[in-house]
């Protein structure tokens, strides 16, 4: 049925303008999903949305893919967006925050746990040999930069006051979500530029830990410091967490292998023992200088004191299988420095620091960074672009090109698996594409339609967790 034209037909008109008067009396939302339903395509962009998963922050795609017999050039496939709804493709965004997109941050953390039980059991391309490679589960920590309120029974009171007034001591009982945990018990006395320092020097600390080890491990055994690298081999996988308090430290999981990687089995000598020893000595060793300014007057930067270290022995991981290790890292790709109550957007003034609705520890901690980055001898710690991340610009998780697979790799299988081009691994292909950049995100309704279909899925995948653990069969990771 063909509408008439409002511009020649009255009465087209007056049910035109009818129409507009009753839209505008509906809020921005309403009329978004007026929108939407009256598309011709709705279908086609809901599946897309699935598709995503219901990301909550797509990208979007105009351009077109051919796919061709390497051979005889004959068309395999092609793709192009024009029938698409609004001639684009969404695909996900891949954010790995959960305060960003919880759909694709749950995805990222399954790559991460993929990731790193792959190089604590075999399978992704890693040997299955790797389960008798001496490993261990490390966490090195921040070092001090002042008392902080402390979860449970906090620092006992004292009569004694510190220079500032302030109480030496709490004497309270915190539970863990109580807002005071990781608050300094003195503003005053608290080291923010040493903070800020120290969260920004970390990845070289982490660096220099490694190549500590190495060089302990040279001396257990007897050998030169360039000889050692040619015996064994160090592969690691390291998550970074934020602590209440505002500090990085990191999680690792730690093995060693024979010169050539996983597939070679290291020397006799390289045990778990041995491991173990040189761990706690190379990450006590680690002392780099600060950063050559008058604005911090501390010693050397350090591990703190607390590292724990957790032998995974015989494949079944000891007291941590192998499986919650992988789960236990992945879980922290997910988050960032809002677990330390900051913001996981980047400032662009001192204004803007003063208006953030953050703990006054948070604040200090941001613009102490924001101040130091403006200083001419600091400018390579580019820190008021990572003020808002406390200092901290290492990457969530990194690993040792030889501990296990990429992200890319699972990625590109999971792509293959899901396009189900398996078909083609018997004849060359050659793909020609050319896509460009067409925006990102939801219109209002469209982001709340989203936000229900990811919902659905996390339902779903509930469901089936609880169906499988009530059958007794394994729930493996959803």
């Amino acid at each position: 049925m063909t509408r008439s034209n409002p511009y020649n037909d009255p009465t087209a008109r007056r049910a035109f303008l009818d129409r507009e008067a009753r839209l505008r009396q509906l809020s921005d939302v309403e009329r978004d999903f007026v929108r939407l339903g009256e598309l011709p395509d709705l279908n086609r962009w809901l599946d897309q949305v699935r598709a995503t998963g219901g990301c909550a922050e797509p990208v979007h795609l105009r351009g077109h893919s051919t796919t061709l017999d390497a051979g005889t050039g004959e068309v395999l496939r092609h793709y192009s967006t024009e029938a698409e709804p609004g001639g684009r493709l969404s695909v996900r965004c891949r954010n790995r925050r959960a305060s960003r997109c919880a759909t694709c941050s749950r995805e990222h953390s399954g790559d991460t746990f993929h990731l790193v039980r792959s190089g604590l059991t075999g399978g992704k391309g890693v040997p299955d040999t790797v389960r008798t490679h001496p490993r261990l589960f490390v966490t090195l920590t921040a070092p001090s930069f002042g008392a902080v309120h402390r979860a449970g029974e906090c620092h006992r009171a004292r009569r004694r006051c510190c220079e500032h007034g302030g109480r030496h001591g709490c004497g309270r009982l915190h539970p863990d979500t109580d807002p005071l945990v990781g608050q300094p018990l003195c503003t005053d006395c608290y080291d923010y530029p040493g903070h800020v320092l120290w969260n920004a020097m970390a990845p070289a600390l982490w660096k220099a830990f490694r190549d500590n080890l190495y060089h302990h491990l040279a001396t257990r055994a007897g050998v030169g410091r360039t000889e050692v690298r040619a015996l064994v081999r160090v592969s690691a996988a390291k998550a970074a967490e934020y602590q209440k308090r505002g500090s990085v430290h990191f999680h690792a999981v730690v093995r060693l292998d024979g010169p050539d990687g996983p597939a070679a089995p290291p020397p006799s000598w390289a045990t778990g023992p041995l491991l173990l020893e040189t761990v706690r000595s190379a990450a006590a060793a680690v002392a780099l200088p600060p950063p050559d300014t008058a604005a911090h007057s501390g010693g050397r930067l350090r591990f703190g004191t607390q590292l724990d270290a957790h032998p995974l022995m015989k494949g079944d991981g000891g007291r941590l299988t192998d499986d919650a290790v992988a789960a236990y890292v992945a879980k922290y790709t997910s988050k960032s420095v809002e677990a330390a109550g900051a913001v996981d957007r980047r400032m662009e003034s001192l204004a803007e620091i003063r208006a953030l609705p953050v703990s006054l520890h948070v604040r200090a901690l941001i613009a102490t960074a924001w101040r130091l980055g403006g200083l001419p001898e600091l400018q390579h710690l580019r820190l008021r672009a990572w003020a808002h991340m406390l200092g901290y610009r290492g990457h969530c998780l990194t690993k040792t090109r030889a501990f296990s697979t990429t992200y890319g790799q699972l990625r590109a299988a999971r792509a293959e698996h899901a396009s189900g081009l398996y078909s083609d691994r018997d004849s060359e292909t050659v793909v020609e594409s050319a896509w460009r950049f067409a925006g990102t995100g939801h219109t209002p309704a469209e982001a709340l339609i989203a936000a229900g279909i990811a919902e659905d899925l996390a339902t779903t995948r509930e469901v089936a967790r609880e169906d499988a653990e009530g059958s007794g069969r394994s729930g493996g990771v959803w």
